[in-house]
């Protein structure tokens, strides 16, 4: 083989293999030997090769943190965790958020939204005066203690090497030393509604230099009850201020709440309405509900999973569940709202570190627990309200990891199973286990279209007004 060719095939190979490593072949190549002009007439296509390997490393490079406009000590803080390529939501959220606009950003747990708002945010304080005594500067506001705990560790993370000073606060626990930091002021104040309200009515901060208002998980304040606390809070706030509003889904309570916050607000969308992660494998086990938490023992012990988040729909059943797997040596603990704050840092702490093998949740923790490449959540109950079966098993499957999520579903849950599968839009396959066929059979279940949204209904006529008309109407009717 002439070595004019073999130049050439080594040269197309290098292409293929590593368009960076190509640069340094054809360097070697051409300038040596002078060949150039003779190896791209000879191999035209080379030449789109290149260009496209070189346009998909350009394209690449266009979807990092350094590519969005963050200052130097958060870039710093991004690389010490690990990232170096932003989530969908970050890299739509961020550049709009730096830009001052208001946003509302439609996302799912787990999509990396907490980032897209924590670092924009702590960009544009960190270009500002810092809080004086008693102010703060930017408010979240979350539904849960979890969530809250979740975004304050998020912005410590983030805000390492920047001066910003920040707070946490709400309920459950001692009121004074939250009163004690707010007074010396903040930049970055954490909180769910209840415990700031409280805090606001003694005097511990004022809002008349706040920037930034951050709602976070709105739907799920609205389907907490939150909206009345909402409101108080927005007649508090200055008017001119940047709004961010995060949610799972915009549904028309939230739109109608946001018309009260945001102005002309960008809408940023990454996930599909309700949809489930492509990456977490669904299945159902039927079975009569008496044998459901020795069903969830043999399931633990025959795959031998050694860290499951598993669902109950009372607080109750999650006690008594955690007992049950804890008398069959399953090292397992409870979370719910009736424990305090320092008993669910702490079982939060254990599970995450593997001291404890299953924690058993209602859905106070369905949002805002960030457990890194959880691979089981189980449902032991199906939850009442559809759209929990998404935040549910959003618990894992994170960071493209694979992830399970397993429903142990009795006869009399078959109204909520056929609700989460017409919200999902597909049929969750069913798997029987021997030893556990359900006395009282599973019906089937077929897939129905989505719901349509209800539509307002329209005003009611004035039945006194329309009686009087129809009276005057047969009045002159008598006098024709």
């Amino acid at each position: 083989m002439a070595p004019r060719t073999r130049a050439a095939k080594r040269l197309s190979a290098a292409v293929i293999v590593d368009s960076q490593r190509l640069d340094r072949t054809t360097r070697s190549l051409f300038t040596a030997h002078d060949r150039s002009t003779a190896v791209f007439a000879l191999f035209p296509s080379v030449i789109d090769i290149v260009a496209g390997s070189q346009n998909q490393h350009k394209k690449r490079d266009t979807m990092r943190f350094s590519t969005l406009g963050l200052s130097e000590p958060l870039l710093r803080a991004v690389i010490d965790k690990g990232y170096d390529t932003p989530s969908p939501i970050q890299a739509k959220a961020i550049p709009v958020v730096l830009d001052g606009r208001d946003v509302m950003a439609a996302a799912q747990t787990g999509t990396g939204k907490t980032a897209g708002f924590t670092l924009p945010l702590l960009h544009g304080l960190a270009k500002g005066q810092p809080a004086r005594a008693n102010q703060v500067r930017a408010l979240v506001l979350t539904p849960t203690r979890e969530l809250a705990a979740q975004v304050a560790e998020s912005v410590a993370t983030y805000g390492k090497y920047l001066s910003l000073r920040s707070a946490v606060v709400f309920g459950g626990v001692n009121i004074n030393p939250q009163m004690m930091k707010l007074r010396r002021g903040v930049d970055i104040l954490i909180a769910t509604p209840g415990r700031l309200l409280d805090l606001h009515q003694q005097n511990a901060m004022s809002f008349n230099k706040l920037e930034v208002l951050i709602l976070d998980e709105a739907d799920r304040m609205l389907d907490m009850g939150f909206i009345h606390d909402i409101r108080r809070i927005l007649k508090v706030l200055p008017a001119k201020r940047q709004n961010l509003m995060f949610s799972a889904t915009f549904s028309d309570d939230i739109r109608h709440l946001a018309k009260t916050i945001v102005n002309h607000p960008v809408e940023i969308s990454v996930t599909p309405k309700n949809s489930t992660a492509v990456n977490v494998t669904q299945w159902i086990h039927p079975v009569d509900k008496s044998q459901k938490p020795r069903l969830l023992v043999d399931l633990i012990q025959h795959h031998q999973w050694q860290q499951v988040l598993v669902f109950s729909r009372t607080k109750r059943g999650a006690n008594k569940l955690a007992e049950f797997l804890g008398k069959h040596s399953i090292d397992a603990v409870a979370i719910h709202g009736n424990k305090s704050q320092g008993a669910r840092t702490k079982a939060l702490a254990d599970f995450k570190s593997g001291r404890v093998r299953v924690l058993v949740a209602t859905d106070i923790a369905a949002r805002g627990l960030d457990i890194e490449q959880l691979p089981q959540v189980v449902n032991v109950d199906l939850p009442n309200v559809a759209e929990d079966y998404v935040h549910r098993i959003g618990r894992t499957g994170r960071a493209g990891a694979q992830g399970h999520a397993v429903s142990l579903v009795s006869a009399d849950e078959i109204q909520q199973l056929k609700d989460i599968e017409r919200l999902i839009q597909r049929l969750l396959p069913r798997k029987f286990v021997a030893g556990y066929t359900p006395v009282n059979a599973l019906p089937e279940s077929k897939l129905l279209p989505p719901a349509k949204p209800k539509k307002p209904k329209k005003p009611q006529p004035d039945r006194t007004k329309a009686s009087a008309e129809n009276t005057d109407r047969r009045h002159s009717t008598s006098h024709r």
